[in-house]
């Protein structure tokens, strides 16, 4: 298979699995399972804890002893196990619980699939800049297909969508055992903790260009999280009143929701522009 149709279809799946579920899990909690707002608040934060610290730890594991193939496959295989218990579960405690076991196997693979990514396009003699953001794009585009799917098959306040991503993380788990092997890095002499665990980073800070952007990245992150929790949910609370609830805005509710990732595809298109022009 060519080279790049393998690292799309990579990336669409990654994507498209996350979108069945991660926009439309609080409506479905709030709504079906009746959660109160602080319950699906909780549920979301097992995201940001495991983001905290699991990326780094998975990565030295990449790194030192196995390679970033079978550790993305033994993620999205635990992804895909617990994404099927979370369709069982009807309790705030045991979500969370599950969701928590999921986000520690699913956020690292979002540094992984980089890692593979950059590698295969590297050892074919591709430049990342110019080359990457067209794959990368697909992954978006698999977000907005599992939104719109799962919004238009009437799934956004069932546990169908939650089987979706299941089947999903399974696909990609056969699909990630096609790939070539990926050797281990060479190990490094006398390295610190601070530099295995991506610590050395916090440096950047020094530079008040990137200080700054870092500053705004966690504001607009936290500010999308906040989107993902309650956004579709707010969208399908005028379900209540009699004016709106037959209008497509709250019956497809992800679809209006999409509009976010459909301006990132557009966005995307631009990075190689300008890493090339800026730096």
């Amino acid at each position: 298979m060519n080279l790049k149709l393998q690292l799309k279809i990579l990336s669409f799946l990654q994507f498209c699995l996350w979108g069945s579920w991660l926009t439309t899990l609080g409506s479905y909690m709030f709504v079906t399972l009746k959660f109160d707002g602080a319950s699906i608040g909780a549920v979301y934060s097992s995201l940001g804890i495991a983001a905290v610290f699991m990326p780094a730890l998975l990565g030295i594991v990449a790194d030192k002893w196995l390679s970033a193939k079978w550790v993305y496959a033994i993620c999205h295989t635990i992804g895909a196990i617990t994404l099927f218990m979370a369709a069982q579960v009807t309790t705030p405690e045991a979500m969370f619980l599950v969701i928590l076991i999921n986000s520690f196997a699913y956020m690292p693979t979002l540094g992984l699939i980089n890692t593979i990514s950059y590698y295969r396009l590297q050892n074919a003699g591709m430049d990342i800049v110019t080359d990457f953001p067209p794959i990368r794009i697909w992954g978006t585009i698999g977000f907005i297909m599992a939104m719109w799917v799962v919004s238009l098959s009437g799934f956004e306040l069932s546990h169908m969508q939650l089987y979706i991503g299941a089947a999903l993380s399974a696909i990609l788990v056969l699909f990630t055992l096609t790939l070539p092997h990926i050797p281990v890095a060479k190990q490094q002499a006398n390295q610190s903790w601070t530099t295995l665990l991506g610590l050395d980073a916090f440096a950047l800070f020094k530079n008040k260009r990137m200080a700054i952007f870092f500053i705004f990245s966690m504001l607009l992150g936290a500010e999308l999280q906040i989107t993902n929790m309650f956004g579709n949910t707010f969208l399908h609370s005028f379900d209540k009143d009699p004016m709106f609830a037959s209008s497509f805005i709250v019956q497809h509710a992800s679809i209006i929701m999409s509009i976010s990732q459909i301006s990132e595809t557009l966005f995307i298109l631009t990075i190689p522009f300008f890493l090339s022009r800026y730096g």
